[in-house]
């Protein structure tokens, strides 16, 4: 009889808590209206962003154990201003209204062939009582939604949710324009630049090579606290230094990046050019944990045919090169105003050289 009991009363519990749950959901989707159905109230539970699009790019986005990093295809960091704005779109982004009828079945065919679809995975709980009690979480599909152009007046975007019947033209309130972009496929949009990110105290050496005249290449590693050694590559002779300018290159290690990624954009019979041809520097750090970043920088030309001939090049452009790096792997532009401070050659360094460099050049002064 206990046991009937016992049973009897779980049973009852289950399906007080089922009815709550189904109730609880109603309640929340009917406050919310129709904005829930592309909105993402929590970005802080978002996991995954799934992105592709009709001209085949794929793009999966993973937040990192820590929280606050994410990586691109598992291969790459992904940007974090990029990262930070998808996750206030998701956040911000609210219908404006539904499609008209006159106009529905052409948008419906435009989505179709020209959209990118959107997965957005979340650590959501198995049971959430009123929002307050939260129990068994998971990582789960919240949303699956297709992004499609701009309207006419350019102050809305066309959106399908998945198995729905209508599309909504959707909007961020206080912004003024589309956010089809912030919703691109394509992995290079979503490339971190940076290069070099290594604080002055995690850096165990640096060496810079010139491919011009290497009497200049040198190397500079941390033999202690505070405590330098500069040797010239040419030789292996240790150089007296000024302490205050080998440790002005070694903290300008902490933020460099790039400006623009070439690797699925230049043609490969360029690019292979461009690599064999004599590198301009070869910058190669390694961290104390043993961790080994390699750069080489080559001439870039001007483009002067533009989009109607790139193939056509003039003079050499000073105010930025390529750079190889990743392993040789990518591709991509560099200023010379971001990596100038990293490339004064041997000189620059030695003790009591007067020598002073600005835009690139030096002079020795009287």
């Amino acid at each position: 009889m206990k046991k009937n009991c016992l049973t009897i009363i779980i049973a009852a519990i289950l399906v007080v808590i089922a009815g709550v749950l189904i109730w609880n959901n109603r309640y929340l989707s009917t406050i919310r209206g129709e904005s829930a159905d592309f909105q993402v109230w929590d970005t802080a539970t978002v996991t995954r962003i799934y992105l592709a699009d009709r001209n085949d790019y794929e793009t999966l986005l993973e937040r990192q154990p820590d929280g606050s990093n994410w990586t691109l295809n598992k291969d790459y960091k992904a940007h974090p201003k990029k990262i930070a704005q998808i996750l206030e779109t998701l956040y911000k982004v609210r219908v404006r209204m539904p499609v008209s009828v006159a106009s529905h079945d052409n948008i419906i065919s435009l989505l179709a062939s020209s959209s990118t679809k959107v997965e957005v995975y979340q650590n959501v709980p198995r049971i959430n009582l009123f929002n307050r009690v939260k129990l068994f979480n998971h990582e789960k599909r919240t949303k699956v939604f297709y992004v499609g152009d701009a309207t006419k007046d350019n102050a809305g975007t066309f959106m399908l949710k998945e198995g729905a019947d209508n599309a909504y033209i959707v909007y961020i309130p206080g912004f003024r324009g589309f956010i089809t972009t912030r919703f691109t496929a394509n992995p290079d949009d979503w490339r971190d630049h940076t290069i070099f990110h290594e604080s002055l105290t995690d850096i165990q050496s640096v060496s810079v090579e010139f491919g011009e005249n290497h009497d200049w290449d040198f190397k500079v590693e941390n033999t202690g606290r505070h405590q330098y050694k500069l040797t010239r590559l040419a030789d292996q002779a240790d150089i007296p230094f000024d302490t205050l300018k080998v440790i002005n290159l070694m903290s300008s290690f902490s933020d460099l990046r790039f400006e623009a990624l070439y690797t699925n954009t230049l043609p490969q019979k360029r690019i292979d050019s461009i690599v064999n041809s004599p590198y301009l520097h070869r910058i190669v750090l390694t961290t104390k944990e043993g961790e080994i970043k390699e750069m080489k920088t080559f001439t870039r030309l001007l483009q002067l045919g533009g989009f109607s001939d790139p193939s056509e090049y003039g003079d050499v452009d000073h105010d930025r090169m390529y750079g190889l790096i990743n392993e040789g792997r990518d591709l991509v532009s560099i200023q010379y105003y971001i990596f100038d401070k990293v490339l004064k050659n041997i000189t620059y360094y030695e003790a009591g050289h007067p020598i002073q460099y600005e835009m690139r050049h030096y002079e020795i002064l009287e």
